[in-house]
């Protein structure tokens, strides 16, 4: 499933024409998550079991500490469960920014 145009601005880095819901999933979850407003969520949320929204906030790398945890409690997740709140990932995040 192409993604709506309305998107777009997520996705700066990539050729958004080739975009699939399908199978860039957790790419498209992440960002929207990540990055989205109201109506993009409303969209994932109609678009996207939220089983699998879950997922991509459980075990990605790319959500910000800060985003983690708001969807984390938004969704009712256990902290415990969700890869970039755990203090290791977050003094590894930091190595690799030295600024």
């Amino acid at each position: 499933m192409k993604l709506p145009s309305f998107l777009k601005k997520y996705f700066w880095n990539v050729d958004f024409t080739k975009l699939d819901l399908e199978k860039d999933s957790f790419f498209v979850i992440t960002r929207i998550l990540e990055y989205g407003d109201i109506k993009d969520l409303c969209w994932l949320f109609k678009k996207v079991e939220r089983k699998q929204i879950e997922e991509v906030i459980i075990k990605s790398r790319e959500l910000s500490p800060k985003t983690a945890n708001f969807w984390g409690l938004f969704l009712n997740l256990n902290k415990n469960k969700i890869l970039c709140l755990k203090k290791s990932y977050q003094k590894m995040q930091r190595t690799h920014w030295a600024y």
